[in-house]
C-alpha cells in the first residue's frame, strides 16, 4: 500500500555535528522534499542541521512550515525566512502540533531533543495513536548504536518484535522517502501480556 505523502515532519540537530556529511545530508533532504512537493514541518530554527535543511528546502521552492516555542522564538534563534512560523506555549504543545501537521516523520542527526522527539512519536506508534510512517536517515551510520539499542530492547524481553517495524531506516534521501511511501507500521492489536512477568 502506498502512502500519499504531503508534509513530512523532520527532527534534527540544532548543531551541525561533526561530520560534514550531516550538513550535506541535512541540505539534500530539504532539497528532495521540495523536488517532491511535500512540505518540510519541523522545530523553527535557523541554527544547525534544522537550518539547513529549511534553508535548502526554501532554496527549491519548497515550503516550510517552523514550529517554536515563545521561549526559543525570544532567543532569536528562530527562522524568519519561513513560509509560516507557528509559535507555541511549550515544547510539549510544539511536539504536538507537529504531530498533527505531518504525514510522516524522519529523524536527521542529532541530540537529546530529537531522540525524545522520536522515541514520543515512535511510543505514539506503538501505542496506536497514530499509524504515520517514521523514518530514520541513516548518515553516515549515525543511527546504528540506536538501531542496536533498539534490537537490545526487543531481545531483553522489553518490546515485541514487531515494534522493530514502526520504522525504517535508509542512508540515502531517495530511498528514505521510497521507503516512506510505502511503510505502514504494524501495531500490536492486543497491549503486552503483564501476566507474563
Amino acid at each position: 500500500m502506498t502512502t500519499s505523502i504531503r508534509s513530512i515532519c523532520v527532527f534534527c540537530g540544532a548543531r551541525h555535528g561533526a561530520r560534514a556529511e550531516y550538513t550535506d545530508a541535512a541540505r539534500a533532504f530539504g532539497a528532495a522534499l521540495a523536488a517532491r512537493g511535500i512540505t518540510l514541518v519541523y522545530g523553527g530554527g535557523n541554527v544547525g542541521l534544522m537550518g539547513e535543511v529549511a534553508d535548502a528546502a526554501l532554496l527549491a521552492g519548497g515550503k516550510v512550515t517552523g514550529v517554536i516555542p515563545g521561549f526559543l522564538r525570544e532567543r532569536e534563534v528562530a527562522h524568519t525566512g519561513l513560509t509560516e512560523l507557528v509559535e507555541t506555549e511549550s515544547m510539549h504543545a510544539r511536539k504536538a502540533k507537529m504531530a498533527s501537521l505531518a504525514d510522516a516523520f524522519v529523524a536527521l542527526p542529532g541530540g537529546f531533543g530529537t531522540y525524545d522527539e522520536l522515541f514520543e512519536i515512535l511510543t505514539w506508534a506503538q501505542l496506536a495513536i497514530h499509524d504515520k510512517p517514521v523514518g530514520l536517515l541513516n548518515v553516515s551510520g549515525y543511527f546504528d548504536p540506536w538501531l542496536a539499542l533498539a534490537r537490545h530492547t526487543v531481545d531483553e524481553g522489553f518490546a515485541r518484535e514487531e515494534n522493530l517495524s514502526l520504522f525504517v531506516a535508509e542512508r540515502g534521501a531517495d530511498a528514505l522517502l521510497g521507503a516512506l511511501a510505502g511503510h505502514r507500521p504494524h501495531h500490536v492489536t492486543k497491549w503486552e501480556d503483564l501476566s507474563r512477568g
